[in-house]
């Protein structure tokens, strides 16, 4: 399953995504892991979730990307949810680049591998294509 906190950038989306991983660990059955471009927000995180710097790692485009979430996901049978914050660029993808190719396929890794990911990426409602217009559980 996939949720989105959607808004242009600087609408305060990486508060909303923290605060969303910081209140679900505390029900989470398995584990939680948050990427993202930096470590800035260790300290926000409650400890039960695992913060990944997707930067320390020489990922160059969005294929390498979903490789690198497929080796998370093969070495954490238990994992949960994962928090995607900055999207565009963990993932990345240029500001041109379509990301309905990257969203269907971690949309399938998430069903095949029961999965949840909580994505924060720089779009509007009128950006994001229609069929994850329902799949939007924050709008800034």
């Amino acid at each position: 399953m996939i949720q989105f906190i959607i808004g242009e950038k600087g609408k305060g989306k990486t508060k909303v995504l923290l605060e969303k991983a910081n209140r679900e660990v505390k029900d989470a059955s398995g584990n939680v892991v948050y990427l993202d471009k930096n470590t800035q927000h260790m300290f926000e995180l409650h400890n039960k979730i695992r913060l990944i710097d997707v930067t320390n790692y020489p990922l160059t485009d969005s294929d390498e990307f979903i490789g690198f979430l497929c080796g998370i996901i093969s070495q954490d049978h238990d994992l949960e949810n994962v928090y995607l914050d900055n999207f565009i660029q963990i993932a990345r993808l240029s500001e041109d680049e379509d990301v309905i190719p990257v969203l269907k396929q971690i949309e399938a890794i998430g069903r095949q591998f029961s999965v949840n990911f909580i994505i924060s990426i720089s779009l509007t409602r009128d950006q994001l294509p229609e069929e994850f217009a329902g799949m939007v559980v924050a709008e800034l």
